[in-house]
Formats: C-alpha cells, sequence, structure tokens
C-alpha cells in the first residue's frame, strides 16, 4: 500500500525525478532539506538522448561522489573525440583538465537512477506514477505547494514553500506558472536516434556534412547511440526509416557516418526527435522555479543538455540555499547565452565546412568557460551572446 502524504509539508517539491529533477533534489537534501519529488513515470525507465557527458559534466558527477557508480557499471571510457568534416577527420585526444581525463556517456536507465539513487540516500523523498496536476497558492496567488494525482488517482494538495519544475521541455509546471519565453532559437534539426551492436569504442564521432550532421556515440552494454540530423523540411525521409534503415538514411547524407556503421546491428527502432527551437524561459517566481529543459532548452545537435542540467540544479540548488531565487535566471543566462547561439548556428545547418569548424572553436572556448566555472572558477563568467 502506498503511503499518503498526510499534512507532512516540505521545503521543496520538485516535479521530475530524471537527471536535473534528482540532481536538484540530492543537493538539496544534502544541505538538510525536507524535498520531496513526484514523477508520473516509474522508476528505471528508459528516455533517448545522446547520452554524453561533456567534461563539466563529468566533473559534477565526481564531485558529487558518483562517478565512480558510472564508471563501476561499465560506461565505457572516451578519450578521444572526433570531428569528421564531409569524410575529413579530426582526431583530439583528451587531456587531462581539472583531474577529468575521461568522458562518459551513461544510458539515462543507468544516469537518472544513480542521481535518484542519490537523492533517496540524502532523505529526499520520491514517490513515483504521481503526476503534477497544479499548484496550491494563497490569497496573494503565491505558490505553496502543489495538487498531485497519487498512483490511485486520488488528487492531494502537498504544502511547500517552493515547486520546482523540472519535468521537460513542455513543463505542466511551466505552464501552470504561466512562464513566458524570453528568448526562442531560430533553427531545429530533426534527429533520428538509434542503438547498434559491434562497433568499436573509438570514442565520441561527430560528423557533418554539407546540409546534415550526424554522431556515434558509445554508451553501456557494449552498444553505441546513433543519429542523424536533418533540417525540419526533410522529416518525411527520416519518418521512413524502418529498424534497419538509419544507415540508409546516412548512406544518403552523411557518408563517412555510413561508414563508421559498417558492419554495426540494429538493437532497437529509430526514435525520431522531430525538432523544436531552442528557449530560454522566465524560470523563477514567487514560490516556483524551474530547472534543466523546462526552463532552458537548447537544440540536440551541441549533445550538451544533460551536462547544461547537473549544471543548473547546482545553481538552482545554490540560489535557494541562499534566499537568493531572484538571481538564479540571470546567472543561468551568463553562462548558457553564448552556447544558445552557437547551438543555433550549428542547428541552421546551413554552413561550409570551414564555417562549421569556426563554430566548433567557439563552442570550446564557451565549453571550457563553463568548465572552469563548475570546476569552481565561479567569477570568470562567459561573455553573454
Amino acid at each position: 500500500m502506498t503511503r499518503d502524504f498526510g499534512n507532512t509539508a516540505y521545503d521543496a517539491i520538485i516535479v521530475g525525478a530524471r537527471c536535473a529533477g534528482a540532481s536538484t533534489a540530492m543537493l538539496l537534501a544534502r544541505r538538510g532539506a525536507k524535498v520531496l519529488v513526484v514523477d508520473h513515470d516509474q522508476p528505471g525507465t528508459d528516455t533517448m538522448s545522446t547520452h554524453a557527458l561533456m567534461r563539466a559534466g563529468v566533473f559534477q558527477l565526481r564531485k558529487w561522489g558518483l562517478l565512480h557508480a558510472i564508471v563501476g557499471a561499465g560506461t565505457p571510457a572516451v578519450r578521444r573525440t572526433s570531428f569528421i568534416y564531409d569524410g575529413e577527420a579530426l582526431d583530439i585526444d583528451l587531456k587531462d583538465e581539472e583531474g577529468i581525463a575521461a568522458l562518459y556517456a551513461p544510458r539515462r536507465t543507468l544516469l537518472d537512477v544513480t542521481l535518484a539513487e542519490a537523492a533517496a540516500v540524502a532523505g529526499a523523498e520520491l514517490r513515483y506514477g504521481t503526476g503534477f496536476t497544479g499548484f496550491v497558492t494563497d490569497d496573494q496567488g503565491r505558490v505553496i505547494g502543489a495538487k498531485v494525482r497519487t498512483p490511485s488517482g486520488i488528487i492531494r494538495e502537498v504544502r511547500a514553500p517552493l515547486v520546482i519544475g523540472a519535468d521537460g521541455r513542455r513543463s505542466s509546471v511551466a505552464r501552470a506558472a504561466g512562464a513566458q519565453v524570453t528568448r526562442t532559437a531560430q533553427n531545429t534539426i530533426s534527429c533520428l536516434y538509434q542503438y547498434v551492436r559491434g562497433l568499436p569504442n573509438r570514442g565520441y564521432r561527430w560528423h557533418f556534412a554539407p546540409g546534415a550532421a550526424g554522431g556515434v556515440i558509445p554508451t553501456n552494454d557494449g552498444l553505441s547511440c546513433v543519429f542523424v540530423g536533418l533540417p525540419p523540411e526533410l522529416q518525411a525521409e527520416v519518418r521512413k526509416a524502418g529498424p534497419r534503415n538509419l544507415e540508409k538514411i546516412a548512406s544518403r547524407f552523411v557518408p563517412a557516418l555510413a561508414d563508421d556503421l559498417a558492419g554495426a546491428d540494429a538493437t532497437s527502432v529509430p526514435v525520431l526527435f522531430s525538432g523544436l527551437p531552442g528557449f530560454f524561459r522566465q524560470s523563477a517566481g514567487p514560490g516556483w522555479a524551474l530547472v534543466g529543459d523546462a526552463g532552458y532548452f537548447r537544440d540536440p545537435i551541441s549533445a550538451h543538455g544533460i551536462s547544461d542540467a547537473l549544471r543548473d540544479a547546482e545553481i538552482l540548488a545554490d540560489a535557494v540555499t541562499a534566499g537568493t531565487l531572484v538571481d538564479y535566471p540571470a546567472l543561468r543566462d551568463s553562462l548558457s547565452s553564448e552556447f544558445f547561439a552557437l547551438t543555433d548556428r550549428l542547428a541552421g545547418l546551413d554552413w561550409t565546412m570551414g564555417e562549421v569548424q569556426n563554430i566548433h572553436l567557439d563552442l570550446n572556448r564557451s565549453m571550457k568557460a563553463n568548465q572552469r566555472w563548475v570546476a569552481g572558477f565561479k567569477r570568470e563568467l562567459p561573455t553573454a551572446a
């Protein structure tokens, strides 16, 4: 039998138990807050993503004492990043920076569960199969709790002075708050993902061809996550992919990626991201906040979403702990603005091979600035774009 909420009050209610929500819950609980996390899914459910952690994300996991669990679960170390421009490869061997000498791309069934378990160990209460249905507000309209639907279908009101939406780019919490979009990207890609088996671990391999992109990312259980990104107007072509047809699409639009896939066996049906321009949302208000894709979403072509989610969880937890929630969105935006603009440029897929290389140089500079901020050099903020 599921225990009822009763009259229990919390310091924070977090909607969403994946990487952004679970990280925020863990950090707040470790600082003594009484935290409730609700998620409409069941624990351990999968979700497709590029999986790739950049150095800042790996640093966060190590700092939180969780990297050993990711490595111990057999997540392959990535020690090389290759950028393949219309078949011409630029291979970069990773050097030790801030004590990080390898990257990792864990399956979400591992990463999200590891973070959620760490939140529970810290004292957070996690309720799965439990959905957010709206805010509880006082007479002045300030949020003072959340209405949640229990697994039995009963609506309960749960009190907390802060409700955090970590429920993705189509966030129900953002809708309930009336959170306005403050900035929107111009471009997006239509992206097809698939798991394959039988490829060696050659590190992250990012492919770029005229009007298209793709990648190969080694993950758990001997699998690689493969993706092809095309302009949304070619989505019909992407939708034609059957269980083993991603390689055919790659052969047509990104031939060097098709070469990479030679000998691989598909182990899943393709999953389509049909495209959504990136955005910033107003991410804090009286009694509520947004974190992860709920508040800031960038096109997946830069494969930086998880690393940003872990960073933003810490920014938000710091702000809540210090009582400076009002300052949270500005700091997040200052760290994200340049990277957002460069990702938007990359998602346009209208560059030459020379131009895309220059975009990557700028992205690398922005990533390193974020990396140094995460590592503790917090005075060195990236320049806003």
